[in-house]
């Protein structure tokens, strides 16, 4: 759909679409494009870590998030990274349009919700502290992500191309760091932050 929405934009070309978080930093690396749509909620690394990877390299490109998921946290962490804007997807398609134009041409903007929950957060900055996800190195957030997205550790390790060893290692030290020792609380950890999308309860339909 977005991709649909862009194409009609006048000035503006469609060079990918990705599906992953490795696959979207391993793309906007090789295409360099003047202007990303980025998710929050991605399989493998989140948006955050994406646009951390390929801004470092691209540092001209414009990003413009487009996420369901608005938390002051991650708020912070994504405008820290190099996000230009943020349209949270319950927004009308009018307001996604003014926000590829104002991001794509140099400006910065912000649906109305989520600039609310910046200004409340700057006039509380030790509310949206989170020093325990701070804490975790860049490898230790991506396991993170992982372990809650029901990967054992060795698919960790085939995934990242580390040993298991290693991968188990990263392990104990972000439960360590994190004060969680089984999967469950890391899981929803990783869901509290804006790492992985919570579950979707099935709805049960029956007949009495």
């Amino acid at each position: 759909m977005i991709a649909q929405i862009v194409r009609t934009e006048p000035g503006f070309e469609v060079v990918a679409e990705c599906g992953d978080g490795q696959t979207a930093v391993d793309t906007c690396v090789e295409h360099k494009p003047d202007f990303v749509i980025l998710d929050v909620m991605l399989p493998g690394l989140n948006g955050a870590e994406v646009l951390r990877r390929f801004s470092r390299q691209l540092p001209k490109t414009r990003v413009l998030i487009f996420s369901g998921y608005q938390d002051s946290v991650l708020l912070r962490e994504l405008l820290e990274a190099g996000a230009h804007g943020f349209i949270g997807k319950s927004a009308p398609l009018t307001e996604l349009q003014k926000g590829i134009q104002v991001v794509a041409g140099g400006g910065s903007y912000f649906s109305p919700e989520v600039a609310q929950i910046l200004r409340e957060a700057m006039t509380n900055p030790a509310g949206v502290a989170n020093p325990a996800v701070n804490r975790l190195t860049t490898r230790e957030r991506e396991i993170l992500q992982l372990i809650a997205e029901s990967y054992s550790t060795k698919e960790i390790a085939n995934k990242l191309k580390i040993s298991v060893k290693t991968a188990e290692n990263h392990r104990t030290n972000l439960m360590k760091k994190l004060d969680l020792h089984d999967i469950a609380s890391l899981t929803r950890f990783a869901i509290e932050y804006g790492l992985i999308e919570p579950p979707v309860r099935p709805t049960l339909l029956g007949s009495n």
